[in-house]
């Protein structure tokens, strides 16, 4: 179903406006604890080992959750959902602040704390990106999907620098302390702002385990019958395999490979989070190619190519690393803005949390397996081996996903998945 069915309503930048501001505070907050958390652990443990099961506590609500918490997105009211998630990441944050505040924190309590900070991510990401597309034209989804990713590449320029600032002159408690501020400021404009609902054929009020296991069924068969869409999620999914070591190994990469440390970390990031923001905002006003399939593996291959740019560069060749990154920067714009306007155009408003969810589990499913594998190869071989191996194999797979039918022609392929469902303004 396409939005353009959609009554969206005139003076839409003023509902929709506030609600993606305050998402800036949020992204800032939560990047400040990130690169805070890493380099705490990098520097009290130096272990690869630590490192990739912090990501993967971090991603397995993702792989477990994903697909239910998506079809209770598709069931429940989406604004009070992101109250709830972001309310809940901002109390878990203080939790972990008043750890450290009081010297009782251990490794596992982070890890615990990244956990049930990811939880509510699950429910947050697919309310707000299937609240998206009721609330904005069709025709700005595109651009809309490259600023966000120029936004994220903003806060990767900011967040790292301020947070080895912060990290020199504050406790650090109260570095961790600012994710809390920010979480309620990106709450505030929910509690004030109509989100519109999709009015779904089923219209029981009761919430069991059964109708949650239905719906989850359903979106696997919406999926099935998009083929081309089952395909791309089963290629991302290998794609993240191959890429989720390179990112969880860079501090280790800065600090053992190229010698350096925190500021030259940061340095790395923020390059990265330039190179989001070109490539986010050229998105933002390129729009893409016409078929945006072939925007978004044009990105994929870049990927590829900044990956192995990074893993071949020498030791004493640091400037080579951070050219790496913002090529890979400018390219996940180009790769994700696409896709992202292809699911909120394409997919059934009320299949949107469902599908959405199904195919973030599917992707990261593989990561955890990832980082099993990759950890001892990493202790033994090497961090700059992974970067090799899988920077070679996502450009072989971006230029052979083009000759393939299913991929490059996605829309066009959807034909009728979805029925016109009505929404609820």
């Amino acid at each position: 179903m396409e939005n353009t069915t959609i009554e969206i309503e005139p003076q839409w930048m003023r509902k929709f406006i506030p609600i993606w501001a305050g998402q800036i505070f949020s992204l800032l907050g939560s990047g400040l604890v990130a690169f805070a958390l890493v380099w705490w652990i990098t520097q009290k443990t130096g272990s690869a080992a630590l490192l990739a099961t912090a990501t993967f506590v971090a991603i397995l609500p993702e792989v477990l959750l994903a697909p239910f918490a998506g079809a209770l997105v598709d069931r429940l009211n989406r604004r009070v959902v992101m109250i709830v998630a972001d309310a809940s990441v901002a109390f878990f944050t203080l939790v972990l602040a008043i750890l450290f505040a009081f010297d009782l924190i251990q490794v596992w309590h982070i890890f615990v704390v990244m956990f049930l900070r990811s939880v509510g991510g699950v429910f947050h990401w697919p309310a707000m990106q299937a609240s998206t597309s009721l609330m904005v034209p069709d025709k700005h989804l595109a651009r809309f999907a490259g600023l966000n990713q120029a936004l994220r590449g903003g806060m990767n320029i900011i967040a790292p620098p301020l947070g080895a600032l912060l990290m020199t002159y504050l406790k650090f408690y109260q570095v961790v302390s600012i994710d809390v501020i920010t979480a309620l400021i990106a709450i505030s404009p929910l509690f004030f702002i109509h989100i519109p609902q999709p009015k779904r054929a089923d219209t029981t009020s009761v919430i069991t385990p059964k109708t949650v296991l239905t719906d989850v069924a359903e979106g696997f068969r919406y999926m099935k019958n998009w083929r081309g869409l089952l395909y791309l999620t089963f290629l991302a999914a290998v794609l993240n395999f191959l890429l989720a070591p390179t990112s969880t190994f860079l501090p280790l990469m800065v600090t053992q490979h190229f010698g350096k440390g925190v500021w030259e970390l940061s340095l790395v990031d923020s390059i990265f989070g330039i190179g989001i923001v070109a490539g986010g905002l050229a998105l933002g006003a390129w729009g893409g190619f016409k078929n945006k399939m072939l925007t978004s593996l044009m990105g994929v291959i870049g990927i590829g190519v900044g990956t192995l740019l990074f893993g071949i560069a020498p030791g004493n060749w640091f400037w080579l690393a951070v050219t790496a990154s913002a090529v890979l920067g400018i390219m996940i714009p180009l790769a994700n803005g696409p896709l992202q306007a292809i699911m909120q155009s394409k997919v059934a408003p009320e299949m949107q949390g469902r599908i959405m969810g199904t195919t973030n589990s599917i992707c990261t499913m593989m990561m955890p397996l990832a980082l099993l594998i990759s950890a001892p190869v990493a202790e033994l071989l090497g961090t700059e081996v992974w970067y090799w191996l899988g920077g070679s194999l996502v450009i072989l797979m971006g230029v052979a996903a083009i000759f393939v039918p299913e991929i490059i022609h996605l829309e066009r392929n959807m034909q009728s998945v979805a029925a016109e469902v009505p929404v609820v303004i």
